[in-house]
Formats: C-alpha cells, sequence, structure tokens
C-alpha cells in the first residue's frame, strides 16, 4: 500500500485485535475514516464484513479495491488488463508537466508513462469496482518511484534512489469475499453519513490535527479524478486544496465534529484512534466519551511519521528547525455499550503484544 502519514500498520494488530473482540459472529464493522483502507482490509482478510467510508476520492478508491471489490470476480481480468496498460509507450501530457517539470516529484520518463496509462484507463470506461483495482495499481507503482519523504508537501531537493527506477504495474492484494455478506465502500462526509449507521462496531481515526490528508496526498487526488486541475504553489497542489477543508483539521471546530459523530454513533461500539499530538487531549477525549458505555483507554508508544526524523527545511533545501521529537503516544479509546465481563478489554492484554 501507498506511503501514508497516517498509516496504522505498526498497529495494526492491536486495532484489528481490539475491533475484533466487539465483533459478534457476521457482525459488520465501519472504518469512518479509511484513508489507506489498511484496517478494513485487515478484518476483511479476518472474514468481517467491512464498511469503508472517507471523504477523499483517492481514499474511496482504495477502498473499492481492497475492500469492496472481491477476488473471484475481478482478479483475472484485472491482471489482463493492467499487463495490457503496463506495455503502453509513455506520452507525455498534465502529470509530467505539473508533477515533473514544474514540480519534481517524479523522473519525467515515468510522469510520461502514468500519463499514458492513465488516459488509457480512462478510455477503457471500466466497471467502477475494476477502475478501481486498475488505478490503485498505479498509484501504488507511482508511490514506489516518488522523490518524496512520504507526503506530498513538497518533493526532496535531491532525488531519491527509487525515483530512477522504471515504474512497474503489480496486480494489488485484492482478497475474496466473506460469507456473511458484501463488503463496500462509500465517499461520504463523516458527520453526515455517521447518522446512517448500523453497525456492530464503528473504528474512527479521524485527521486531528492541522495535516489535511487532501493537501498530503494531492498528486493521488488528480490522479483518480484526472481533472486535471489548477494548482499553486511550489508544491503545485490543487486549486481546491484551499477550499476543500475539514472540521477534523481544525483546532476550534474539531471537538464539536466530534461530539456530533459520536453522538449519531450513540448506543454503538466503538474503537477511537487518537494520538498526544492532536488538538483533543486525552483528557477531553475521555470526557467527549464518557456515559456512553464502558471506557477503556490503551495506550501504545509508537515513532513519528518519517519526515519528523529528516527535520525542517526552507524551500531552499536549508535546515531551519530542530527536531522536537520522535516518538509519540498512539491511543485506543474502547467504548462499549454493551460490555460485560466477557468483552470488556484489558489494557495489559495489548501492552503485551509490544
Amino acid at each position: 500500500m501507498i506511503k501514508y502519514i497516517g498509516s496504522k500498520r505498526a498497529l495494526l494488530r492491536h486495532i484489528t485485535n481490539v475491533i475484533e473482540s466487539l465483533l459478534p459472529p457476521g457482525g459488520l464493522a465501519v472504518d469512518l475514516f479509511s484513508g489507506t483502507s489498511r484496517v478494513g482490509h485487515a478484518l476483511k482478510d479476518m472474514g468481517h464484513r467491512v464498511w469503508s467510508n472517507d471523504q477523499n476520492s483517492y481514499a474511496h478508491v482504495l477502498a473499492t479495491c481492497y475492500v469492496q471489490a472481491d477476488r473471484e470476480k475481478w482478479e483475472s481480468l484485472a491482471r489482463k488488463i493492467i499487463h495490457e496498460i503496463s506495455k503502453i509507450p509513455g506520452r507525455a501530457g498534465y502529470f509530467t508537466e505539473t508533477f515533473c517539470k514544474q514540480s519534481r516529484y517524479f523522473q519525467p520518463k515515468n510522469g510520461e508513462r502514468i500519463d499514458a496509462m492513465r488516459d488509457r484507463i480512462e478510455e477503457l470506461d471500466l466497471e467502477p469496482e475494476l477502475k478501481a483495482i486498475v488505478l490503485v495499481s498505479l498509484m501504488e507503482a507511482a508511490d514506489r518511484v516518488d522523490s518524496t519523504a512520504g507526503v506530498q508537501m513538497a518533493y526532496l531537493k535531491e532525488w531519491a534512489p527509487r525515483a530512477y527506477n522504471d515504474i512497474e504495474l503489480r496486480m494489488p492484494a485484492i482478497l475474496p469475499g466473506v460469507p456473511g455478506g458484501a463488503c463496500k465502500a462509500t465517499r461520504a462526509d463523516a458527520e453526515e453519513v455517521s447518522a446512517d449507521i448500523k453497525a456492530d462496531v464503528v473504528y474512527i481515526d479521524p485527521p486531528y490535527n492541522q495535516h489535511s490528508y487532501l493537501g498530503n496526498y494531492h498528486i493521488w487526488e488528480s490522479l483518480v479524478l484526472w481533472d486535471k486541475p489548477h494548482f499553486y504553489g511550489i508544491a503545485c497542489k490543487r486549486e481546491d486544496c484551499r477550499t476543500r477543508k475539514s472540521a477534523f483539521n481544525g483546532k476550534k471546530s474539531i471537538f464539536e465534529a466530534m461530539k456530533k459523530v459520536f453522538d449519531n454513533l450513540n448506543g454503538t461500539p466503538m474503537v477511537i484512534s487518537f494520538n498526544n499530538e492532536a488538538y483533543i487531549s486525552r483528557e477531553q477525549m475521555e470526557t467527549l466519551l464518557r456515559g456512553r458505555g464502558e471506557l477503556e483507554v490503551i495506550e501504545i508508544q509508537h515513532n513519528r511519521y518519517v519526515g519528523a526524523k529528516i527535520g525542517i527545511y526552507n524551500l531552499l533545501g536549508e535546515k531551519v528547525g530542530k527536531i522536537s521529537h520522535v516518538k509519540n503516544v498512539e491511543y485506543l479509546f474502547v467504548v462499549n455499550p454493551r460490555a460485560s465481563e466477557r468483552n470488556i478489554i484489558k489494557n495489559q492484554k495489548y501492552m503485551n503484544l509490544l
């Protein structure tokens, strides 16, 4: 899967163990802010029904591929199409001009290939699930040859060694369907869609500070939409990065946004992922969750994203800041309105997995 600042790869076992402990046989788990769909993919792989949601288009494509699409239906045809488009010669277009010349995220040779392959995908007019699988193959291939530290707020001063490699498409690791019923992916605002959710457990991992996922991954948004938008700044961000703001990225708006989601889901078991760099403190989160059911808080020491280890640089590539810390504390707030002696989550059980 793509490099991602909010990835829960290192915490995946903790998260899925907690969610699974709250799921009855054949139950439905909802991932309200799905991102790369790593959590939803893992839960589907464990045989659970999953509903993944995110408001960004690139995240919806990832969820359609990794959660909604079933291997037995699409693998053969997807492999054939991926093989076909991987043979297309490069042809410079919007992607090359924007992300290889106006900026320097990719070598031009790879930008030209991306342009040509993406144009061909659009020409094929594929069924949505199949198109998502092929787009994810292209997105992940591009991610393996980019020149960033993992976010698209800027590109590296010198080319990353991987950027010299030739782009290579691979078949995404799509999963077979699960016995309990179809999984699904939606693209909706969390505050709105949470009012319509009927599920056995909801996993909530929102943006919780100033870092916008749209701004951090604007290239993937443009790649999947293929709308060739106007851009601004040295990072060549999509123009709508200025206007498509999330309440969860606002210090003044996040508290009410979280409260609305929790109110909408009242009576439903929830697992909320936060850390100590969030706009909402642990104490404030406990206040928001108080009275909604049995509450357990699991603390996990965790490495910060790779950019924190690299340091702070200005637009000239000069180091201008010091690294404050390279570790943070990840919290899992587990709310169970139906708690009993059998299913209360104990901190030590999960800390032993560290």
